[in-house]
Parts: structure tokens; C-alpha cells; sequence
């Protein structure tokens, strides 16, 4: 049987890293598995708030600094890592706690998603194909003919949707929507999955300190870097919150004060977004204001808390 493993989830900001530090230290055999969409990247420290080296010698900490910043990262390959570094865990007789506010990627870790492969020949075509004049409407007709399951499932305009579903039902000659329930549904874990809520003011606070003070500790350096590194930033890596808007002042001479105040921005409105996803889950223990986050956690991976429980509504409303 394996050792029982936690989830730890949460917005931007909300203290997630700190939280699972503390108790990381209290457990001996914890150890932390990053669920962070860009902290899989060498390079990319300070705007991902990365852990410290110091942190990561106290903890051990799993999926961090996987590839360079010039190449491009698949969930598909994430969930692979993610599975093996739990195994991995559990076979030393320690206790995982997956840390993280990328949702999609947490779910592909957690519940096993059935996650389509890339196509990159198919894909490229079909971007080309929807460049040109009522490109797109026809290939959501095309869609329509192939998959009107996937075609339901969108608009005309929505040109990303499309494309995937084209890409994986001409590549994989399967239909995009056999692919599992996708993300509507939430099926059994063992994974017993812990949050805090969203504190709006609290958030937004420390989305803007934490930017100023890594502009202070040289993030812009650090962009700069990257960017003129070999390889660059791959498309993935340069949609970065922080990164993508400080590239504007990097490489196009955009005021920097700007880029800040832009980057400060749509962190708390991505803020907002992570919270909406998580709270559909009903599998989350949110911890209520009457409850010790630590305690909560602490009791989480002492098996205290079953798989799947909820703790009725968040106590902290948006």
C-alpha cells in the first residue's frame, strides 16, 4: 500500500509554499512535489518564486528545473514526472505533498487524466489553415463533421479549442472528445486534497509587494537573461506572468513602470481564475476561519482527514 499523499491547494500569494515548509519540517518524511507550470524551468527563479537552494537542502523537493527555458514542456510529460516522483516516495517509505496553484497540471497528477498527445506537423498546418480569411469557421465546421461532441464544446471564435481538438482527432485518429470526462468531472482520489481560501486584500497585497521586491532583487536582470540566453524563452515559458510583461520592457523598450503595474494586474485576475477553479472541486477541505491551516495539514497527512471531504462552503467568500 503506498504512503498516504496530500495536495495542498491555493491561489497565487495565498501562502501555500511557506505553509508546506513549516510542516515539511515538523514531518520528517515529507517531501514536496512542485504542481507549477513554470517552475519546471532552469532559470526562471525569481518570478516563479522558486525555493531557495537552503529550502531545497532542508526539503526535498520534486518536478523543479526539469528543462530549459527554450523548450517546451507538455502536461502529458509533467503527469508522467508527477506519477513517478510520488512512486518514488512511497517506495522510500516517505509521504508526498503535492504544492501548487496550477490547476490543470494538479489534475493531471491527481486523478490521471487521459491527456492527448501533440501533433506538432498537424497542429502547424491547421494554425496556418486558420490565419486565412473564415479559416477558422471552417475548420470548426471541419471539427464539427469529425467530432460534433468537441464542436459542441466551443465557439467559432475560439481558435485554440479548435485547433487542439482538430490537431489531436486527425493526429491520433480518435476523436478529442473520447479522451475521459475531461475536467467536469472529479472522481475518487487518494490524494486527500487541502486549500486555503482566497483572501482577496490579503492577496492583492502581496502580489504587488512580492513584484516590487523581486524587480528589487533583480527579476528584470533575470528576464533579460533568459531572453538572450541560447534557446530564448520558448512560447510557453514567455507567457509567464511577470516574464511576459517585463519581455515588453526587455526587448521592446516599454517603461518598466508600466510592465509592473501590468504584471501586478493580471497576477490578481489569474488570482481570481485559480480560485474559480478550485473551489468547483468538491473534493477540497477548504480550512475554515475557526481552523489552524497548519493543524489541518498536519492532520491531513497523518490520515486524518479521508479522501475526498469537503468542509462544507469556503469560509472566505470572493
Amino acid at each position: 500500500m503506498s504512503a498516504p499523499a496530500v495536495a495542498l491547494v491555493g491561489t497565487t500569494a495565498s501562502g501555500k509554499s511557506s505553509l508546506a515548509m513549516s510542516v515539511a519540517r515538523r514531518h520528517g518524511d515529507v517531501e514536496l512535489v512542485c504542481v507549477d507550470s513554470m517552475t519546471v524551468y532552469r532559470g526562471m527563479d525569481i518570478g516563479t518564486a522558486k525555493p531557495s537552494q537552503q529550502d531545497r537542502a532542508e526539503v526535498p523537493h520534486h518536478l523543479l528545473d526539469l528543462v530549459d527555458p527554450g523548450e517546451e514542456f507538455a502536461l502529458r510529460e509533467f503527469q508522467c514526472r508527477a506519477v513517478a516522483a510520488r512512486a518514488d516516495i512511497a517506495r522510500r517509505g516517505r509521504r508526498a505533498l503535492f504544492v501548487g496553484g496550477t490547476g490543470l497540471y494538479l489534475r493531471a497528477a491527481v486523478d490521471g487524466l487521459d491527456i492527448p498527445a501533440r501533433y506538432p506537423e498537424v497542429r502547424a498546418a491547421l494554425e496556418r489553415d486558420a490565419r486565412t480569411p473564415g479559416g477558422l469557421a471552417a475548420l470548426h465546421a471541419r471539427l464539427a463533421a469529425l467530432d460534433p461532441v468537441a464542436a459542441s464544446r466551443t465557439t467559432e471564435s475560439n481558435g485554440r479549442r479548435i485547433v487542439r481538438a482538430l490537431e489531436v482527432t486527425l493526429g491520433s485518429g480518435r476523436p478529442f472528445s473520447a479522451y475521459g470526462p475531461g475536467l467536469t468531472a472529479y472522481p475518487p482520489t487518494d490524494v486527500v486534497l487541502v486549500g486555503l481560501p482566497f483572501v482577496p486584500d490579503v492577496v492583492n497585497r502581496r502580489i504587488e509587494e512580492r513584484f516590487t521586491r523581486w524587480v528589487a532583487e533583480g527579476l528584470v536582470d533575470e528576464v533579460r537573461r533568459l531572453s538572450s540566453g541560447p534557446g530564448g524563452l520558448s512560447r510557453t515559458a514567455r507567457q509567464a506572468l511577470g516574464y511576459k510583461e517585463l519581455l515588453a520592457h526587455v526587448e521592446n523598450g516599454a517603461p518598466l513602470e508600466e510592465c509592473v503595474r501590468e504584471a501586478v494586474a493580471r497576477t490578481r485576475a489569474s488570482a481570481r481564475r485559480q480560485w474559480s477553479w478550485f473551489r468547483r472541486d468538491p473534493r477540497v477541505h477548504w480550512v475554515r476561519d475557526d481552523e489552524d491551516p497548519e493543524d489541518v495539514l498536519l492532520a491531513a497527512l497523518a490520515g486524518g482527514l479521508a479522501g475526498g471531504c469537503t468542509a462544507g462552503e469556503p469560509a472566505v467568500r470572493d
